[in-house]
């Protein structure tokens, strides 16, 4: 059984969901990210999410892009973010990693190469923001042969048969991005988000993820009454960018915040 299968069945067993966090790897350096991965995971997150620094991260708000700059300042490449990966797996294999990023930095590896690399470094899933499950087939065998689940976005604006193609093609768990726009924008519509994971629910069953918009524990707990996971990234890369001089407090700043969405999430 997969870490993201495991993790999610003993969660369900004990009626939790899931806690996702998203950090760009090497933001504010290259130094302190595996740290900060397993002080997340003390503070209650279930599931890492780790993204693969890029130049043109188009769906990203100011607060994920400024991250990459960061990151980019120190030439993280996608290869250094494999090798953190590894880095962490020296003492966590338990807790499953979720890299997110773009095309280009995979397609340049090599989707094979990427594959292999990827799963002996102990990723379990990966999400690429701007590839359609109508191009990436090639992508798709090398991932299932290596057994890494490939993640599929679906949006407000997915339609009823949208739906159930992405559905039919994801693996891990499925990731409803419940607002029209990029990372950090707007605020949460629970209402929509009620209907819309109900719809997917419909078309799958693996758990549904739910992200975009949830910024403190309140609105944890509401997504968390409805969905598998809550994922929360916008804002805790802003208390990264906050204390980027000062890798103590960052880290209890992110996880101060990611222990009250547990708390929160646990009470539902």
């Amino acid at each position: 059984m997969s870490r993201l299968n495991a993790t999610f069945e003993a969660l369900k067993a004990d009626n939790k969901t899931a806690l996702i966090s998203f950090i760009t790897a090497g933001d504010p350096q290259p130094s302190i990210t595996v740290d900060l991965l397993h002080d997340m995971v003390e503070a209650g997150v279930s599931v890492l999410e780790l993204g693969i620094p890029f130049s043109d991260p188009m769906a990203e708000g100011p607060v994920i892009q400024a991250a990459c700059e960061r990151a980019l300042l120190h030439n993280v490449s996608l290869r250094d973010v494999l090798q953190m990966v590894k880095e962490f797996r020296s003492k966590d294999n338990v807790t499953p990693i979720v890299l997110m990023g773009y095309t280009n930095p995979v397609e340049v590896m090599g989707y094979e190469a990427f594959a292999n690399a990827a799963s002996d470094a102990g990723v379990d899933g990966l999400i690429l923001v701007d590839l359609p499950p109508e191009e990436g087939d090639e992508l798709h065998q090398h991932l299932s042969a290596n057994k890494v689940d490939q993640i599929f976005l679906l949006a407000p604006t997915s339609t009823d048969e949208r739906m159930k193609i992405i559905c039919d093609q994801a693996s891990g768990f499925v990731y409803y991005v419940s607002l029209k726009g990029v990372t950090g924008a707007a605020t949460l519509n629970v209402d929509s988000v009620i209907e819309k994971v109900a719809q997917i629910r419909t078309h799958t069953s693996i758990p549904v993820g739910v992200g975009f918009g949830i910024s403190d524990a309140a609105s944890a707990a509401k997504v968390a009454a409805v969905a598998d996971a809550v994922v929360v990234g916008s804002a805790v890369v802003k208390r990264i960018a906050e204390n980027a001089d000062d890798p103590k407090k960052m880290s209890q700043q992110v996880c101060e915040l990611l222990a009250s969405m547990r708390e929160a999430m646990d009470k539902v």
